[in-house]
């Protein structure tokens, strides 16, 4: 057996587990003017989905390569990834049908189906953060219904991609409602956040993905304190924590929940309160004399700028220390009041590792089993330009600039929300007196207590948009295609004819609602409406039946040789009109045809679209 199975999928899409790890990053949110062809839009789009097995060959390469380069990017290689997810009107927009008919408070499904706007006040998304002000939502006048993302190493092949993806979808009326960029930020700014912060350093590793430390196997070989999670965190299917199977059903199997934010920061406010919340504690004799604003701020985020840990190093910025070099080999088990580390730090807040004492004195909440099935894997990057006061336009304190938040996880409730709601935004985790405060970071306005000094933290963080989707597994994208969610439907049958290429259906054959028979030329499509209608190859309609709209139609080629549509309770409301045909044949042809043929071969029924 593999015992990193996980990287050879190719099933689950590439950004979940490998991570795209690009530089230039760019986010359509797209809305489906017309299911049909939304369906084939995605059914093109298919092959271009990056797989895990693509990414993790390529990023294990790339990594090689830099290693015999002395750590710069190898500049022959360079790919193009691309990965689409769905929100729940996605999905019931593609398939006609809800699915997650029935849902329980409290269940990820539940949380998928409410979408995020719905559930913005819980996670703190208020007043000036609230979905109305929002760039991109669930709740917009223009519902998301899917978020594709492309990634790529170079700038230009980025915009090659964009280009692609724009026109396939103009085709398809699949309107691009929001474009979200983003990038690596330049020069010494690379690898870290708009406030100057080295970010993406705490990820966890995946049993199944990535190798044990032959010491210490819960640790990811050659990354000291990189805890190994059970893939079932993040991906539908695979082991769990807990070991309980999810409830989810099989078409969401090797399938992740997608949580995008756009979260905007305003650089030259925060770091101007650093320095007004450092004057207050001097005057308080809070803090030592000689603390700077970086020392301060160090203790807001939990690291130094470099992602030096406040833990190993609390005096200075010395990533160069052997002490400190290990940016995860954390551990707050000596400092669970945090006197070195303050309990209100982001990095304590989003990951409290092994120092998560839920009261003051008690005993600290093991990692494993207690901890871990909380970690979500984060896809976040920079957008909009650093900000510099002596640069030009662009640069200046009201551009736009920011983080956008992505996550991967198999729980939205119990993973994303819980942490946000729980740990980052709530006042009183963990429990103490006075209470701790929310993340001074990216939390709410809030009170925290420092040294025993209660000083205020604005917000300078602000949510600008966010979307809860699902990102589906490559199977699973071919449903949706088909306008499913499983394979239980009834089969159409169909045979390709070796001579001329022609499709041929015999009886008895049931078209479903996005059922579609592609010949090329003719298309047969059963639309959303319930009409049946022939697309030539530029997806233009050539012919339709004339039936009024019957949704949750189907369409049935008979034993008798008539092919006819039925309402949802079995009332037919269009037929060929070829009943007395038994041993017919139903053929969409090469030549732009659909037609009825009779036992002998004469054709009784015709669309007449040949072209």
């Amino acid at each position: 057996m593999n015992d990193l199975a996980l990287r050879q999928s190719t099933e689950i899409q590439g950004d979940v587990l490998a991570g795209f790890k690009k530089d230039h990053v760019q986010l359509l949110f797209l809305k489906f003017d017309d299911a049909t062809r939304a369906r084939t839009w995605l059914r093109r789009l298919k092959p271009r989905i990056a797989t895990t097995r693509q990414v993790a060959t390529f990023n294990a390469a790339f990594s090689a390569a830099r290693s015999n380069t002395g750590g710069d990017d190898p500049r022959a290689m360079n790919a193009v990834w691309r990965s689409v997810s769905f929100t729940h009107g996605g999905i019931l927009t593609l398939t006609g049908k809800d699915p997650f008919p029935q849902t329980s408070e409290g269940s990820t499904q539940h949380a998928f189906k409410q979408g995020s706007a719905v559930r913005a006040g819980m996670l703190g998304d208020t007043g000036d953060n609230s979905p109305e002000n929002w760039l991109f939502g669930d709740s917009n006048a223009q519902p998301v219904h899917a978020v594709l993302t492309i990634a790529a190493d170079k700038v230009d092949d980025l915009r090659a991609a964009l280009a692609q993806e724009r026109q396939e979808a103009s085709v398809h009326k699949v309107v691009v409602i929001f474009e979200q960029d983003g990038g690596t930020l330049p020069g010494d700014r690379r690898g870290k956040e708009h406030f100057g912060f080295k970010d993406g350093i705490s990820e966890p590793a995946v049993k199944g993905f990535d190798p044990p430390d032959p010491e210490r196997p819960e640790w990811k070989k050659g990354s000291p304190g990189t805890r190994i999670i059970p893939g079932g965190e993040f991906v539908i299917g695979e082991e769990t924590v807990s070991g309980t199977p999810s409830d989810l059903p099989e078409w969401a199997k090797n399938g992740s929940f997608h949580v995008v934010r756009r979260l905007g920061q305003d650089v030259p406010g925060w770091w101007a309160q650093v320095g007004a919340r450092l004057k207050e504690l001097k005057n308080a004799k809070a803090v030592p004399p000689e603390a700077t604003t970086e020392w301060l701020a160090a203790r807001m985020v939990g690291r130094w700028r470099s992602g030096t840990p406040v833990a190993k190093c609390p005096y200075a910025d010395v990533p160069f220390d052997p002490e400190c070099a290990n940016d995860n080999d954390i551990s707050f088990a000596n400092d669970l009041e945090g006197e070195i580390t303050p309990l209100f730090s982001h990095l304590r807040k989003t990951s409290p590792r092994d120092g998560l004492a839920l009261k003051e004195g008690g005993e600290p909440v093991p990692e494993k089993g207690g901890l871990d099935g909380r970690r979500i894997m984060r896809r976040g990057i920079p957008f909009g330009r650093p900000f510099d006061p002596a640069g030009d336009a662009g640069h200046g304190p009201d551009a736009a600039r920011g983080l956008i938040f992505v996550s991967y996880q198999a729980d939205l409730v119990r993973q994303f929300e819980f942490i946000q709601r729980d740990w980052v935004v709530d006042t009183k985790f963990p429990d103490r007196d006075p209470r701790v405060g929310a993340d001074p970071m990216i939390g709410p306005t809030t009170d925290v207590t420092f040294a025993g000094k209660q000083v205020r933290f604005e917000q300078f963080v602000r949510t600008e948009g966010a979307v809860y989707a699902f990102t589906p597994s490559l199977s699973t994208l071919d449903r949706l295609a088909d306008g499913k969610l499983s394979d239980d439907s009834p089969k159409i049958k169909v045979r390709v004819n070796e001579r001329n290429g022609n499709h041929e259906i015999s009886a008895v054959s049931t078209l479903d609602i996005g059922d579609r028979i592609d010949a090329g030329k003719a298309r047969l499509v059963l639309q959303d409406d319930g009409r049946l209608v022939v697309f030539d190859e530029n997806e233009d309609p050539r012919w339709a039946s004339k039936n009024p709209a019957t949704r949750g139609a189907r369409a049935v080629f008979q034993e008798d040789g008539n092919l006819v549509i039925y309402t949802p309770d079995n009332q037919p409301v269009w037929a060929t009109g070829t009943a007395g045909n038994p041993g017919a044949m139903l053929a969409v042809q090469t030549d732009g045809n659909v037609v009825v043929y009779n036992r002998a071969g004469t054709p009784v029924w015709a669309t007449n679209t040949r072209h």
